[in-house]
């Protein structure tokens, strides 16, 4: 329920407390909260328990957890039916992260010493590279286009 808070501000709310209360009222307003705390969660499990037989016989294994969108989306993903587990397993993000950033070192590399691609093993050579092109030729014209 708590599980945000840590222990220097735990230790702020007991002195604070025990400010505000006194150590004499102090046990007896806790008391009345952990009661109150105690009555909220029995209306909650009685009204899910309603929900639940409304609902009828179909819903029995319904969890209000799985409203939750993430843990819905994490309950559909670990399905086995889909067969997402081997693909996920099947894709390596660091290999494949790990082959691009080689491939762009490389590229750098074979563009500074100007090597062609066909000495950089069968790689593709991913530089943009200058046309040959003659001052004399035009590009083609469409007279209707204009």
């Amino acid at each position: 329920m708590f599980n945000d808070i840590g222990p220097l501000e735990l230790v702020t709310i007991i002195v604070l407390a025990v400010l505000v209360f006194g150590p004499d009222k102090l046990p007896k307003v806790i008391q009345d909260v952990m009661r109150t705390v105690r009555k909220i969660r029995e209306f909650s499990e009685s009204a899910k328990q309603d929900i639940r037989e409304e609902l009828g016989p179909e819903f029995k294994d319904f969890e209000f957890e799985d409203l939750n969108p993430k843990t819905f989306i994490r309950k559909q993903l670990d399905n086995d039916e889909l067969g997402l587990k081997e693909i996920r397993n099947g894709f390596d993000l660091k290999k494949e992260m790990a082959e691009v950033t080689d491939a762009v070192h490389s590229r750098e590399s074979d563009a500074s010493s100007s090597s062609s691609s066909s000495s950089s093993g069968g790689r593709i050579d991913m530089t943009k590279k200058p046309e040959d092109t003659d001052k004399d030729d035009r590009p083609p014209f469409d007279a209707d286009a204009t």
